[in-house]
Formats: structure tokens, sequence, C-alpha cells
């Protein structure tokens, strides 16, 4: 195994709108665990194989990468890349756990100039150019990186603001749009999803598929389980970037959890467009380095 753990200048003030810390882990293992079975259906259908080099996109601790890795067996190999000197940490741990050989770890900002020298036969991301500060400069970093005839699969939000509850909760939507300002204010931008297929298209990309994901669930669904973690995360860091009061933060879990007793409540999951993109014309945009 080859392992380039590369640290940017400044990294160790790279942070999360929701941290690094072990709920977030938790919640994102929580969250790939919900997502996994839509996952694994937009991989195949991308034609994700053994003995291919994948790129994982904003790995985070690594859900994804560990079940590309048994994808593309011990001839092919995960470049798994994210900005979290943590995330990538408990990748490193997990992988070693596993006895596994085919997974390249890289630390680097996406914010940032640079990207690891590879040539790919497939990308992934999921929710990464939401919080990147230049996602059409990091689309053709990945574009780049791609063999003639890579495929490119992404999971992006297209509306976050469907993300509420029937009937109406106005407590949660309270929170959904503070969670949408702090992201906007710090340079990302939720609904990428309406700019990604034109900055696909202008970059030589063909779209093979598009996708819309919602969800509409009651209490007891796992998509449920999901966004209530969510909650019981993001409400906390709100507090701690100064985004909210505490008190106002335990009015809204106070009903929130009242919600959850009534009798045929839903809820409405913050709305994702699935893109299945095939990498056309290379030559137009060299590799970043």
């Amino acid at each position: 195994m080859t392992t380039n753990v590369r640290k940017p200048a400044g990294s160790d003030q790279n942070e999360y709108v929701l941290g690094t810390h072990d709920e977030e882990i938790v919640r994102l293992g929580l969250q790939h665990r919900v997502w996994r079975p839509r996952v694994l259906d937009a991989w195949q259908r991308a034609g994700f194989s053994r003995g291919q080099t994948i790129l994982d996109i904003g790995c985070g601790p690594g859900y994804a990468a560990l079940d590309l890795a048994g994808i593309v067996g011990p001839s092919g190999t995960v470049v798994a890349i994210d900005k979290s000197a943590r995330f990538i940490g408990a990748l490193g741990t997990a992988q070693k756990e596993r006895n596994l050989t085919n997974i390249q770890r890289h630390q680097s900002d996406f914010n940032q100039p640079g990207f690891p020298l590879v040539k790919a036969d497939a990308a992934w991301a999921r929710w990464v150019f939401a919080f990147v500060r230049h996602p059409k400069d990091l689309l053709e970093r990945v574009a780049g990186a791609l063999k003639p005839g890579g495929v490119f699969v992404l999971h992006e939000y297209l509306d976050y603001s469907t993300w509420r509850q029937a009937p109406r909760l106005p407590e949660l939507e309270e929170y959904v749009a503070a969670v949408i300002k702090s992201w906007r204010d710090e340079g990302g931008e939720p609904d990428i999803a309406l700019q990604l297929p034109s900055w696909l298209s202008e970059l030589g990309f063909e779209l093979l598929s598009l996708k819309p994901l919602i969800d509409v669930v009651p209490p007891t669904n796992p998509v449920w389980e999901w966004l209530e973690a969510f909650v019981r995360v993001g409400l906390p860091r709100l507090v701690e970037i100064g985004r909210m009061t505490s008190l106002r933060a335990q009015e809204i879990t106070v009903a929130f959890d009242a919600r959850k007793a009534d009798p045929g409540i839903l809820m409405v999951s913050p709305a994702v467009l699935e893109i299945i993109a095939l990498r056309r014309d290379p030559g137009l945009f060299p590799q970043r380095v």
C-alpha cells in the first residue's frame, strides 16, 4: 500500500460546519448506512468494478472508501481525499483493522489548489461541492484526474429547504434556515446541484443519468433517524459557533421531540440530485496541481 498523507499549510484550522468530533463521526456512519443502498445502486449502474482506480472525493472518516475498496478488490485502488486530518486518521485506523492495502489516503483542502497526481477510472463524491468556495474549480480538477471514458457519480443537494415535517413544524424550519445561512456565510452553497449539470457539460462530460432523491417517512424509518441525528448534532454546533442561543436550541429540541409522538407525523428529506456523468473530452482541461 502507498499511503500519502499531505497536510496543507494551516490545515489544523480547517473545520467542517458540523466539526470532526466523535459524535459527528458516529452521525456520518449512520448517514452512510442509510444512504448505502442508493449509493451501491448508483455505483453499479456507473460500472464501478474490480481492478479500477476510483477517487473518493471528500471521503470523511472513510465509510464509502471501505465499500469501494471491496468493489475494486486487491488489484484496484481507492484514492481517498479529505481535508480533515482526524477523518483521514480514522480511515487509516479502519484500514489497518481490515488489513486493506488498496486505499491511498490524501489530506487536501479542496478550497486550495492541488490534487493527487492520478488518472482514475471513476470518481465519487457526496455532499462535497456544496461546501467548497470554488466548486467549479474543484470540478475541473476532478475532470483532469479522470481517464477518457471515466465516470463520475455525485450526490449533492438540489433543494435543502425541502427538509420539513408534515404537518409543518416551525421550529424545525427555523433550524434548517439557520443551517442554510451558516453554510452560505462560510462560502458554501447547499443547493449546488442546480449548477452542476451545466458545469459538467461545459467540461466535456456526457450526463448519463439525473435522478432526484427525496423521502417522506414516519419516525420508524431509518431516514428519519438520519435527519434526527443531524438535529441532535447540529443544534449544539450552531450554539458552539455563535449562530444560536443555547436556550433557543433547547426550545427547538423540545418541540422536535414532542412532535415525534403525534400520529401520522412525517419527515420530508432535503432533495438530493444523483448525477452519473461520463468524461468525454479530457484534453480540454489538463490536470491542475
